[in-house]
């Protein structure tokens, strides 16, 4: 197995980083550390552990971001099985092991992912508390697919691919984030990502992370990035479908689906005094008359797991089957 392990001035984080590595209970990998043009200890502490253990690989670049890292190291991987990793997290011993066995045993999976804890636990906030909790409710290869308009379903750093796969798809800058782009399109190729139902992974939340600070990853980038994939996925054999909730997330991601000529015909609502208006040219209708409509794909836009299950209930008991008929994002 190859870790393939980016890293931009984490010097504070990159040395537990690459002990929990070290530490793992399957000895048969490589590390490929690539140090993104940092100007702290990084590159110090890294050639470091390649002094002391061979199995660390160090290669420097110039700092041109998270992408360009990603792409340099893959190139340099020579496992069969490229396992992600960040410098500021913390993978538990097994982490390698049960992945490599799970890709072996399974060949028809092209990826696999795990669960997390994020850390440290005493300073999460609710959003990022229910944030864990709904990772660790996708636990196989369909929830995977079901969930992957609603975020990311897998976190990033707990991701180990077949290599021939990840060189295939590789890594691309479109302004969003790179990891949800990559899972995307391996979804919408066929491939199967499946999830082990254990924390493999303690993922660090820190205020500096790039997913706090970089501006691919802001919401607006974000739902641009369901948005095209919504349009060349569910949504490509029509321009129009139905919409289910208009609040801030069914705005958001309607205002984006318009970009790729994607329009609602009705706007499903549960608000009495919008049922029966019209807004943006789409009637305002109750889940009751769904039925009664002209049939079109269903884009159910709610924030919350919770209010999502019920939709799902509804719909079901419709006779609209998830993935054929309605797809769930956020």
């Amino acid at each position: 197995m190859s870790v393939l392990l980016p890293a931009y001035n984490a010097g504070s984080t990159i040395a537990a980083a690459l002990e929990s590595v070290r530490r793992q209970d399957e000895p048969r990998w490589e590390c490929v550390v690539v140090d993104d043009g940092s100007v702290d200890g990084t590159a110090a502490v890294a050639r470091c552990a390649a002094a002391s253990d061979p199995r660390f690989r160090v290669i420097g670049v110039p700092h041109r971001g998270v992408v360009a890292a990603l792409q340099a190291g893959l190139a340099e991987c020579r496992g069969r099985y490229v396992a992600r990793m960040d410098a500021d997290d913390l993978m538990r011993r097994d982490r390698l092991r049960r992945q490599l066995d799970a890709l072996e045993l399974q060949p028809e999976l092209s990826a696999v992912g795990s669960h997390v804890r994020l850390f440290p636990h005493g300073r999460l906030a609710g959003g990022m508390l229910a944030y864990e909790r709904w990772l660790a409710s996708i636990d196989s290869p369909g929830s995977v697919r079901r969930e992957a308009f609603v975020e990311c379903p897998v976190a990033h750093p707990t991701l180990t691919l077949r290599a021939e796969v990840l060189r295939r798809y590789g890594y691309r800058d479109r302004g969003w984030p790179e990891d949800y782009d990559l899972v995307l399109r391996l979804l919408a190729a066929g491939e199967s990502i499946a999830v082990i139902p254990r924390r493999l992974l303690s993922w660090r939340d820190d205020p500096e992370r790039l997913s706090r600070t970089s501006a691919t990853c802001s919401i607006e980038c974000i739902v641009a990035c369901k948005a095209e994939f919504l349009a060349s996925g569910p949504l490509v054999g029509s321009r129009q479908y139905i919409l289910w909730g208009y609040g801030g997330t069914g705005k958001a991601l309607a205002r984006a689906l318009e970009r790729h000529d994607r329009h609602p015909t009705h706007i499903v609502e549960l608000h009495p005094g919008r049922i029966g208006q019209r807004i943006c040219g789409a009637d305002v209708i109750a889940p009751a008359q769904l039925p009664d409509v002209p049939p079109a794909p269903i884009v159910v836009s709610v924030a919350g797991a919770g209010p999502r299950a019920e939709i799902r209930v509804a719909l079901d008991s419709m006779g609209y089957r998830e993935g054929r008929d309605f797809v769930c994002a956020a």
